[in-house]
């Protein structure tokens, strides 16, 4: 009995130490394949591996060639605006379009529109200032010159939590962190442009005439020197002041020149008002800053109100908000350009007030949710699952990736780009992204490598975040999904290894 009990312990223990022999294999390759460039360039900026997600494999085979941290949910900063465009087409399908509609509840006399005129917005993300000119030009072409009643502006059609545009990043004045609306023009983003002036001309001296009158000599004029800028406000705003106190300096044009300006916004008895400060060189020529001053709704007042009087249109009333009566009928509606074409703005150019407007218009069918926004980030969840995409630590917030809180796996991240390659609107979905080296928010990526011009990618930057995901094309033509994602203090020095992540998949390893 002594000697079958220590035979089985000893086949126990052989087993144990083939088993552990087998491991350590398994581990020695998965080294192994970790390229040796990449980690030759995480090294070189300081950045453990543990920091690092990464998720490679053929569309073909959906099999990773390349795992590393698959299963660590880590925040993709706007690399999660992929995210919100699987979500969107999926759900909605790439030809899903918004509109926006003029309506009336009273009658013409003449020149006068006896009643109200309403602005019926229906969440357009990418509504701008030139399609709200198109209505009101089709409203004056009826002869209508005044309105005998107010302008309303109902922005109901999305149902909004509170927005805080100064909770991220205390830069409360940035487009990017204005909030979603129903009624959205131009991003909420009022452009100044910098124009500078010339130096004050010298009077001409007069022409020297002989008399026999001695006069004394006149003094000479000291140079101006030169001149701050003219600023031109676009769009027109009724009601809005700006107030520039800037100085203009010698010297070369900054890379970064708006960092020498500060803009405050203040409210007065008048209406609102922006401070502008700073210093501006002439060396910039002409340049365009876009601020966010006020919130959506006080903007689109102020625009509407605007050009209405611009074009000449008169207004017994006032513009305000409010919603559309049922007894009003519609005049003309502005059908907004497909989602496919929406996603595309989104991703090459990484725009969070799109993402924030698509997550919440995804949100319009929860019934249940307390808000739009948070119902979309639950249909998001809804349509992963349902596409078998991992949810392990998922977390979305407001679909722009503009959180601290978003997480996404590597494996995650790696099959919804799987996952989209399978669906129809495939090309859709990868067009959106830009292409490395050649556009959008990647145009200065592997721009002297061999592999410029094969990657479709969404870059993500925030700070102690750095991330990018999309599809490369190898010199086999065989196409790959592509995922990294570092979180670590040092990861705004990671650019260059992912350069090296794409190049060693453009390579066909």
């Amino acid at each position: 009995m002594s000697d079958v009990f220590c035979a089985h312990r000893s086949l126990i223990r052989r087993m144990a130490v083939a088993a552990a022999l087998m491991l350590l294999s398994s581990i020695g390759a998965h080294a192994a394949g970790f390229p040796k460039e990449l980690r030759v360039a995480l090294q070189a900026i300081n950045v453990p591996l543990d920091a690092v997600g990464i998720w490679v494999a053929p569309v073909d085979t959906g099999k990773p060639s390349l795992s590393h941290n698959p299963d660590m949910p880590m925040n993709p900063a706007s690399v999660m605006k992929l995210v919100t465009t699987f979500a969107t087409l999926d759900r909605l399908g790439p030809a899903y379009f918004w509109t926006t509609r003029l309506a009336t509840d009273g009658a013409m006399h003449g020149n006068t529109l006896e009643g109200n005129v309403y602005l019926v917005g229906g969440g357009d993300p990418v509504f701008t200032h030139a399609d709200l000119w198109k209505l009101f030009r089709q409203l004056r072409t009826l002869g209508i010159e005044r309105i005998k009643g107010d302008i309303v502006l109902d922005d109901t059609a999305l149902r909004l939590p509170p927005h805080d545009p100064d909770r991220f990043d205390g830069q409360a004045l940035r487009p990017y962190n204005a909030g979603p609306s129903g009624l959205m023009i131009s991003f909420n983003a009022l452009r100044l442009t910098f124009v500078p002036e010339p130096e004050a001309e010298l009077p001409a001296a007069a022409p020297q005439v002989a008399s026999l009158v001695s006069t004394p000599p006149t003094t000479a004029l000291a140079p101006t020197g030169p001149r701050p800028p003219r600023v031109l406000l676009d769009p027109p705003m009724t009601g809005f002041e700006l107030d520039t106190e800037l100085t203009s300096a010698p010297g070369r044009c900054a890379a970064r020149w708006y960092k020498a300006l500060d803009a405050l916004p203040e409210q007065t008895r008048k209406g609102d008002r922006l401070k502008l400060s700073g210093e501006w060189r002439d060396d910039c020529g002409v340049k365009d800053w876009f601020v966010s001053p006020m919130s959506p709704e006080r903007f689109a007042e102020a625009v509407v109100n605007g050009l209405w009087h611009e074009m000449g249109g008169r207004l017994s009333g006032r513009v305000m908000h409010g919603r559309v009566t049922r007894e009003a009928n519609t005049l003309f509606v502005h059908t907004s350009r497909p989602l496919a074409d929406v996603v595309r703005d989104m991703n090459k150019w990484s725009n969070n007030v799109i993402a924030r407007q698509l997550l919440a218009t995804l949100g319009a069918s929860d019934r249940d949710a307390p808000d739009m926004v948070s119902g979309g980030a639950r249909l998001t969840r809804v349509q992963l699952a349902a596409a078998d995409i991992d949810l392990t630590g998922f977390e979305i917030e407001n679909g722009a990736g503009l959180s601290r809180s978003a997480r996404i796996t590597p494996k995650g991240l790696g099959q919804l780009l799987q996952r989209a390659w399978e669906r129809p609107f495939m090309p859709e979905f990868m067009s959106s992204m830009a292409v490395a080296g050649i556009d959008g928010t990647a145009r200065k990526r592997l721009r002297n490598s061999d592999a410029r011009g094969t990657a479709h990618i969404k870059t993500g930057t925030l700070n102690d975040v750095r991330a990018m995901a999309g599809y490369v094309i190898d010199q086999n033509g065989r196409r790959h999904a592509v995922a990294m994602m570092v979180n670590h203090p040092n990861a705004g020095a990671s650019h260059a290894a992912q350069d090296v992540l794409l190049e060693w998949v453009w390579e066909g390893h």
